[in-house]
């Protein structure tokens, strides 16, 4: 059984080299010939993987086959038929919480002049994809925030529309029930390791009858969180925010409040937007049993849970718990919050693990936007990988610095932000430069695509992280509830965690692809659009003139920049 996060093939034969990244409920293969240029008529990869234990190597399927492949021909679509013509893919496990290894074999595929496919010498290699990222200490969790997706459209849009699985408007969450007729899956399947991790450390604390519970909550309109909180008792303090539409009318986190005071107390319900908004979503459970906390940048909610691409991490132990803990009281007192230990930047005391943890509002003595800002511009040497929501509104020190790092040639970025940012324009492994933003497919998807839903309104990548120099022994990770603005360092409350842990960057690194990739599709496709063309695979060259599918990755300094990086 392999423990490495990273792990290589070894077939000497094999013309390629194969890594396979350790992702949380995911991974990342990346490819590279080992000598010059592949030969004009390599067509791409196919990949196959094995469980823990299994007897059997399964397939991936590709959503793109040659021209002329067979209408309805379900076998097409295996990669095996219809290869990634990519030299890297981030793969999901039917289920990554196995225990043992699972097997990754790839085959380079070459197609003749009668476009009769052939294998080449394969490689393969044995990672463990295991729950936890660090059992017993950390563990990084994503959901999949893939509502505007071909996969979410095949598994359960076709049996429904969203609007049956999500609560379309936040103030009716707490009484929105869903008539999806495969609702549980499917719900379970949205919010992924994240939504997993929360209600499961819930149930947790429901257990640990003397375990005491501290929330602190942004929005708060999912039923089956609120619902367990409930059962809580008066062993739940809860901090609500009420600014804007929280605190008016009808709204869920009004509902919430009520419904919370009444099962633990009108003394351990409190509302409060510091100066401008208590944008935490944390929990913090202290018991004889159970001691975790849950920080990140999924909120409570419909949306946060189900919609969104979020983050949430896990921590266990005394010290990271008693530090939750701490913040919470001095959230509750609300006196000069920027000037108590909990705004200073402390560690988290995890064994092993260099990990830090700051919360907001801060003072001028305590300030972190410019720190995490000057890292950026000035100890950035290899790559910058980020996922930002709110860029857009965020003007400042941060956005000048990706704006700096981006410009500098030996650094390699991609980064996608929730709308298009003034000013910020980043190039794609195509070598085009477009803003950054995310997508859905509109009606008019090109075949074989399907239309792909929105989910309602307001943003669907809502992250808030960095990822600087994942390759390197200085890795590290800045994320949390924190926007990265004047706002969320001097007048929200926020969490903000700073981790120096390669395992913990190259966890995010590949979450950072795989969104840039699902939403880089979107862009090939209004081109190929906008050209009033068909996605297809692309076969070898049979004219003069014609270049292989791979060429750009040999001769555009980015994709060069972009093959070598990860494999």
């Amino acid at each position: 059984m392999s423990d490495e996060f990273q792990v290589s093939g070894n077939n000497a034969a094999a013309l390629f080299t194969l890594k396979v990244h350790r992702g949380d409920g995911m991974a990342l293969l990346a490819m590279n010939w080992k000598k010059n240029q592949p030969p004009q008529d390599f067509v791409g990869f196919g990949i196959e993987y094995k469980e823990p234990g299994g007897k059997k190597f399964f397939p991936l399927r590709n959503r793109l086959t040659f021209a002329g492949a067979p209408s309805g021909d379900d076998d097409a679509l295996s990669t095996l038929r219809s290869p990634i013509q990519k030299f890297r893919w981030v793969h999901f496990p039917r289920n990554a919480n196995l225990e043992g290894d699972f097997i990754y074999r790839v085959t380079p595929l070459f197609m003749d002049a009668q476009d009769k496919i052939s294998p080449g010498k394969i490689q393969e290699v044995a990672i463990e994809l295991r729950r936890e990222t660090y059992p017993g200490k950390l563990n990084v969790t994503f959901t999949r925030g893939f509502v505007s997706s071909q996969a979410f459209v095949d598994r359960y849009e076709k049996a429904g529309p969203i609007e049956t699985l999500v609560c379309p408007k936040a103030a009716g969450g707490l009484t929105f029930v869903a008539t999806h007729p495969k609702r549980k899956e499917a719900l379970a399947w949205m919010g992924f390791e994240a939504r997993e991790e929360i209600l499961t450390l819930l149930d947790e604390a429901i257990e640990d009858k003397n375990a005491k519970v501290r929330v602190v909550a942004y929005d708060l309109n999912e039923p089956e969180v609120v619902s367990r909180l409930v059962k809580l008792g008066e062993r739940l303090k809860v901090i609500i925010d009420d600014s804007a539409d929280h605190g008016k009318g009808r709204s869920a986190e009004n509902m919430a409040a009520k419904m919370l005071t009444a099962s633990a107390g009108k003394n351990n319900v409190k509302r409060q937007h510091m100066r401008n908004l208590q944008h935490n979503k944390t929990i913090v459970v202290d018991g004889p049993k159970v001691k975790k906390a849950v920080c990140g940048s999924t909120n409570l909610s419909w949306r946060g849970l189900y919609v969104q691409a979020n983050n949430a991490i896990v921590l266990q132990g005394e010290k990271p718990v008693s530090l939750f803990m701490a913040a919470f009281e001095d959230y509750w007192t609300q006196t000069a919050f920027n000037a108590t230990k909990s705004a200073a930047l402390t560690s988290l005391g995890l064994d092993g693990i260099d990990a830090q943890v700051a919360f907001s509002p801060h003072s001028t003595a305590n300030t972190m936007l410019q720190k995490i800002a000057d890292d950026l511009e000035t100890k950035t040497t290899s790559s910058l990988l980020y996922s930002l929501a709110f860029l857009s509104q965020t003007p400042g020190a941060i956005l000048d610095a990706i704006e700096k790092v981006s410009n500098d040639d030996d650094i390699f970025v991609y980064g996608i932000a929730d709308k298009e940012v003034g000013g910020l324009d980043l190039q794609t492994p195509d070598g085009f430069k477009v803003p950054v933003f995310a997508s859905a497919l509109g009606k008019d998807a090109p075949a074989p695509f399907s239309k792909e839903p929105i989910g309602g309104g307001g943003t669907r990548m809502h992250h808030k992280f960095l990822v600087i120099d994942f390759d390197k022994p200085t890795a590290r990770v800045y994320m949390g509830s924190y926007n990265f603005s004047v706002a969320a360092d001097g007048s929200n409350g926020e969490n903000l965690l700073l981790i120096r842990d390669r395992r913990i960057a190259v966890s995010y690194m590949i979450e950072a692809l795989r969104i840039f990739d699902h939403y880089h599709f979107r862009i090939a496709w209004a081109k190929a659009k906008k050209k009033n063309e068909r996605l297809e695979l692309a076969k070898p060259p049979r004219k003069p003139g014609e270049k292989p599918w791979w060429d750009k990755d040999y001769t555009d300094p980015r994709r060069i920049k972009d093959r070598a990086l990860f494999a």
